[in-house]
């Protein structure tokens, strides 16, 4: 990458590409030992003992979450608070195929550039190691018990197969529902049986009518998760776990009440008992502070990424980082780290993501984030700018 103009980013360049073999050594590391959410032991230990020899202080298992961490660098003048935030579980199956790898070396890299200036900036920098964000993510726990209520920005970079701005993603609820019949032989004696497996078929034809009468941003799926245990049984349990996600908090919250709504009327037609629960958490939709989205994307610009190659976000699902958008100024664009357009959470992702190319990128990314917080941490306008956006877009959560 060529020297930056910028003295003080042309310094977290120099230290970020000193650190660039060692943070490749650990995205390769990681992504050969893909671990499931909340039992990223390696992933969490590797990260945490780097984050030690950078001089950053670390609590480990917070919230008491075993995987968890919070990293920090306090400088001796005051300044912003930036949190990087690091994500680490694989899926089960295909391991890291969502690239989460990178996504961790990146915020590992980036603390690596900070804190080479922060002494001379001022403020504080904090890394957030937040385990299962593919199920039930820890940034919900972390937002929740007010973690980065006195962050000044949140930070975090996602691999794709090209650049783009950051967006929007869906809020999410996981519903399961359980039937609860009465077993009987199916050919001698059925009208002895209550057929919880007939609850949860009529579940999925009344989601089926309700979905003609959602708005376009609104989704819902589900599977079968048990049905039953041979045909010659009335199944006397059954069992269906949805995901409802709309563009906001308020309409998700309908949704999930209306699709319940048609869990009780399946339980109440066939005579079953219903349990409810969630069985992931509930994640909110990201709001994206367009003002920091905007200084992130001008260092692309700058580093000589071409504007028309910066795409427009897009949702791509649900985060956890959008409780922790409701909390403090925060932003999720994506970096390219392949070259075919290879979709998230599939094989050939996961294999193009651990190459040289992805790593080459990954150190990019890293860079980038750097240089973003640094803005943050040197212009007082621009952090200003930042929190008034906060305050007149996002409601008032944290009082």
């Amino acid at each position: 990458m060529n020297p930056n103009p910028n003295p003080i980013k042309n310094r977290i360049r120099e230290a970020i590409e000193a650190q660039a073999a060692n943070l490749k050594e650990i995205a390769a590391y990681i992504g050969a030992h893909p671990e499931l959410g909340h039992e990223e032991k390696l992933a969490s230990t590797r990260l945490t003992e780097e984050l030690e020899k950078l001089g950053y202080s670390v609590e480990r298992g917070t919230l008491g979450l075993s995987t968890a961490f919070i990293a920090e660098y306090r400088s001796s003048k005051p300044g912003p608070v930036i949190a990087l935030l690091a994500e680490y579980d694989a899926l089960p199956e295909i391991g890291h195929a969502c690239g989460h790898h990178l996504i961790c070396t990146m915020a590992l890299g980036a603390a690596a550039g900070l804190r080479a200036v922060l002494d001379e900036t001022g403020g504080t920098l904090r890394v957030y190691g937040t385990p299962a964000e593919e199920t039930k993510g820890a940034k919900v726990d972390m937002a929740a018990a007010g973690l980065f209520d006195r962050c000044d920005v949140a930070l975090m970079a996602h691999p794709y197969h090209i650049f783009e701005r950051s967006g929007t993603s869906l809020a999410m609820d996981a519903l399961q529902f359980e039937f609860h019949g009465k077993p009987a032989h199916a050919a001698a004696n059925p009208e002895l049986g209550i057929n919880a497996l007939d609850a949860v078929i009529q579940l999925f034809n009344s989601v089926n009518a309700l979905r003609q009468q959602t708005p376009d941003h609104a989704r819902i799926h589900g599977i079968i998760s048990h049905g039953g245990q041979a045909p010659n049984i009335i199944p006397e349990y059954a069992a269906a776990q949805f995901y409802t996600r709309s563009a906001n908090r308020a309409y998700t919250d309908e949704l999930s009440r209306k699709v319940t709504a048609c869990a009780e009327a399946a339980a109440l037609a066939t005579g079953c008992k219903l349990t409810v629960s969630n069985y992931e958490y509930s994640y909110d939709e990201l709001r994206t502070n367009e003002t920091l989205s905007a200084a992130f994307t001008a260092n692309l610009k700058e580093a000589g990424i071409p504007p028309e190659a910066i795409r427009t976000g897009n949702d791509h699902g649900s985060l956890d980082l959008g409780n922790v958008s409701l909390r403090c100024p925060a932003i999720h664009p994506f970096i390219q780290v392949v070259d075919q357009p290879y979709n998230l959470h599939t094989v050939e992702f996961r294999d193009a993501a651990q190459t040289g190319r992805a790593y080459d990128a990954m150190v990019f990314g890293a860079t980038m984030l750097a240089y973003t917080a640094a803005d943050v941490l040197t212009d007082p306008d621009l952090a200003l700018r930042i929190r008034e956006e906060f305050d007149r877009t996002v409601p008032g959560v944290r009082e």
